[in-house]
């Protein structure tokens, strides 16, 4: 979503909306409609730049994203 690049599944990160906020899903188990994005800080941000998560969530509104980009940064050691 953010990068528009293509990768393999256990390369990227599942999200899903819950209530109104963007949540890592890194085990894959959250019910629910989910999106897949590299789980990098600047792929995050582009895709929150261009709106991307509420679209392919399908969810009105924006998302609060900082459960996420909290989680990104952990995994890169940041």
């Amino acid at each position: 979503m953010g990068c528009r690049k293509k990768a393999v599944r256990t390369a990227l990160l599942r999200t899903v909306a819950v209530e109104d906020a963007c949540v890592p899903d890194p085990r894959g188990t959250l019910p629910g409609r989910g999106a897949y994005v590299h789980p990098s800080p600047v792929c995050i941000d582009q895709a929150e730049r261009r709106r991307a998560f509420p679209r392919a969530l399908r969810v009105p509104g924006p998302l609060d994203v900082k459960a996420l980009r909290r989680y990104a940064e952990q995994a890169q050691g940041c």
